[in-house]
């Protein structure tokens, strides 16, 4: 298991297995921190099918986890 800082939320391809536990602080200072390969392998079709993950190997948000992702959250 592999820890990660961001600037923003991220699922990419070169993590799938990995077992990164990712965290990121928002533009407001809020600190969240997730497990990437789980909220990756419950929308597995939805990245799948984002234009932005097949063309360039990740989905990115700057200002929130988005709402599939929320389950997943570290406290």
């Amino acid at each position: 298991m592999s820890n990660l800082t961001t600037k923003r939320f991220v699922i990419r391809k070169s993590l799938i297995g990995n077992n990164t536990i990712i965290t990121f602080t928002n533009k407001k200072g809020v600190t969240y921190t997730y497990d990437h390969d789980a909220i990756y392998s419950s929308n597995q079709e939805k990245f799948e099918s984002m234009e932005c993950f097949q063309k360039y190997g990740s989905y990115t948000n700057s200002n929130n986890v988005p709402t599939f992702g929320r389950d997943f959250i570290i406290k």
